[in-house]
C-alpha cells in the first residue's frame, strides 16, 4: 500500500463534500478498490469511506418495490430481500462469506465490472439507481465496461427494484473468482419480460431483446430454441472463447426461465 488520507464521514452530505477534493475516491466495501490500490493501478490521495452511515444501509419492500440502500452488504440483501427471492438468491451467491460481508450493492453498481452479478439484476428489473443528486433508470445507467452514468463525486445511495411476477438468476461461475463467466437474470412483469446478461460481453451487461420478445409471447424455455446470439462482441479469454460464451448465454437463459417458471 502507500500513504493516503482516510476520511470517515457521518452523513452523505459530508461524504459528497469530501469527494469534491482533488484526487479523492469513495470507498464502499473495498472489494475492488483495495486490491487495485495494492497493485498501484490507482493511487488516490484521499479515501472517503461510505460505510458506517445508517442512512445508506437497509432493505425495505413497499408498494411493489424493493429498495436496497447503497451501502447494504450482499449478505444483508441475501437475508432481508425475501420480497424479491431472485435478488436475494443472487446476493447469496456472490463471492464467498468474506466478500458478502463487506461488498455492497452500491459499490458493485458504481464499479460496473463486466462480470458482476448485480448489474444484471438492476437491468433485468428495470431498476432505478438513486444517487445523492438524482434518479437514473437502469437502461440509462450502464454505459459499457466499467462505465456508468455517474458523475464525478456522485454516490449511489439506493436502488429501487420493481418486484416482478416471476424471476430467476442463473450464473455459470468462473471457479476461482466466482464471478460470472455468464450470468442471466430473467424477470417477468405484467407488461413483458426483461432479460439481462452479464459476464459475456466486452460491452458489459446488456439486454437480450430477441429473447425478451419471445418470452413475452411464451414464457417457457422452449421459446428460446430458435434464437442465437452473435459471438461479437463476446469476451474471449483463457476461460472460454467468444463462441462458447455466446452459446452459453442461451443455455443459461433457458435455465433461468425454467427456474422462474
Amino acid at each position: 500500500m502507500y500513504a493516503f488520507e482516510f476520511v470517515k464521514p457521518s452523513s452523505v452530505a459530508e461524504a459528497v463534500a469530501a469527494l469534491r477534493d482533488e484526487d479523492a475516491a469513495p470507498l464502499s466495501g473495498g472489494q475492488t478498490l483495495i486490491p487495485t490500490l495494492k497493485q498501484r493501478l490507482a493511487q488516490p490521495s484521499k479515501l472517503v469511506s461510505l460505510s458506517g452511515m445508517a442512512e445508506l444501509v437497509g432493505v425495505e419492500a413497499s408498494g411493489g418495490t424493493l429498495t436496497v440502500k447503497g451501502a447494504t452488504p450482499h449478505a444483508q440483501v441475501a437475508a432481508e430481500a425475501g420480497a424479491y427471492p431472485a435478488l436475494a438468491a443472487l446476493a447469496g451467491g456472490i463471492g464467498d462469506p468474506a466478500v458478502r460481508s463487506r461488498g455492497t450493492i452500491g459499490g458493485s453498481l458504481a464499479n460496473n465490472d463486466p462480470s458482476a452479478c448485480y448489474p444484471s439484476a438492476a437491468l433485468a428489473s428495470g431498476a432505478t439507481i438513486v444517487t445523492n443528486a438524482r434518479e437514473i433508470a437502469a437502461d440509462d445507467y450502464f454505459q459499457g465496461m466499467f462505465a456508468t452514468a455517474l458523475d464525478e463525486g456522485e454516490i449511489v445511495t439506493a436502488v429501487k427494484f420493481p418486484i416482478p411476477e416471476a424471476a430467476a438468476y442463473v450464473k455459470f461461475e468462473q471457479p476461482a473468482s466466482r464471478f460470472a463467466l455468464v450470468g442471466v437474470f430473467v424477470a417477468k412483469y405484467a407488461d413483458g419480460v426483461r432479460v439481462a446478461i452479464t459476464g459475456a460481453s466486452e460491452d458489459g451487461v446488456f439486454r437480450w431483446a430477441e429473447a425478451e420478445a419471445a418470452l413475452s409471447a411464451d414464457f417457457s424455455a422452449g421459446a428460446l430454441d430458435g434464437l442465437d446470439l452473435p459471438s461479437q462482441p463476446m469476451i474471449s479469454d483463457l476461460h472460454g472463447s467468444a463462441e462458447y460464451r455466446a452459446h452459453l448465454c442461451k443455455v443459461i437463459a433457458k435455465r433461468a426461465v425454467a427456474g422462474a417458471a
